[in-house]
């Protein structure tokens, strides 16, 4: 049986406030054809949102791009103010492989978007991860370095910060945008029981890969609704899972006299994360994703 080609999109916006604006730009997407969002999360503090699409590749590519113009028409990043670092109004569209399709093929998604995004709407796009071109693209994180504000006076001073795509200068309302493909992501947060933002940062900066922490792990400190927050994407469960990271900042969190409040899964995970926190968390190395009764009911469907 030939696999089905499904890709997903997980377009990040910097909008976690006004839901009524979330809704319209959702909507977009949903009009679409053969895509279908799954799932849509937002946070005030961070002031952002995140959506998840998946379908097939061309399907996907217009219920991106119906959102993007959405998005582009209702936010306006000179107003905006949030604790997530950000470079404009949609801030990171990645695509990522699901079945019967190769991350070659999200790269071609990635920059025929990033193309037709910078030509119809007149807004820089950088690509990072597997579509980046220069080696210094492909952590997000770097494209990001300077934020919005930062972005907008480098990007027309310096020849190093100049998009891969469009205008060499920010657009008036909707800032640059970061376009890319890459694996599966989870968006993990832990909140400690201190409104202390420092100790977040000393245990991100502990955890985290580029400063000689678990492999996979990115993160940051933030102060989210009066409380510290560990704010991470974890970008190879195979190395680093959920709970693995969970242990580390429990262990740390202690020796700094902090508890863990809670921690928050944002978005959609995939199935094989939990499988794999099951296999190592309970010992049941021989656990498998078809012992899980709603998958294969939803197979033999």
């Amino acid at each position: 049986m030939k696999m089905r080609k499904i890709v997903e999109c997980v377009p990040n916006f910097s909008e976690g406030k006004r839901k009524i604006v979330i809704d319209k730009i959702a909507d977009a997407a949903r009009k679409v054809r053969g895509a279908r969002v799954l799932d849509v999360e937002w946070n005030a503090s961070h002031n952002r949102s995140l959506m998840t699409i998946v379908g097939g590749p061309e399907a996907v590519f217009e219920a991106t791009w119906k959102a993007i113009k959405k998005a582009t028409d209702l936010i306006d990043m000179r107003q905006h103010r949030g604790e997530h670092p950000r470079i404009g109004a949609v801030d990171v569209v990645p695509f990522v492989p699901v079945s019967g399709v190769s991350i070659g093929e999200c790269v071609r998604l990635a920059k025929k978007l990033g193309q037709k995004v910078a030509k119809e709407l007149k807004i820089p796009v950088y690509l990072y991860e597997a579509a980046a071109g220069r080696p210094e693209r492909v952590n997000l994180a770097d494209v990001r370095k300077g934020e919005y504000e930062g972005l907008g006076v480098e990007i027309e001073a310096r020849e190093e910060r100049r998009p891969d795509y469009g205008p060499a200068k920010m657009h008036p309302t909707a800032g640059a945008m970061v376009v890319g493909a890459r694996k599966y992501l989870i968006a993990y947060n832990v909140n400690l029981d201190t409104a202390d933002v420092q100790t977040a940062k000393e245990i991100a900066n502990v955890i985290r890969e580029k400063s000689g922490g678990l492999p996979g792990v990115k993160a940051l400190g933030f102060l989210v609704d009066g409380k510290a927050q560990i704010s991470m994407n974890l970008v190879d469960f195979e190395k680093t899972n959920m709970d693995g990271v969970y242990t580390a900042i429990e262990r740390e969190a202690k020796k700094r006299g902090v508890e863990i409040t809670n921690s928050e899964i944002y978005g959609m995970i995939p199935l094989e994360a939990l499988v794999k926190m099951a296999r190592d968390s309970l010992q049941a190395p021989d656990f498998a994703a078809e012992q899980v009764l709603e998958k294969r009911i939803y197979e033999f469907e």
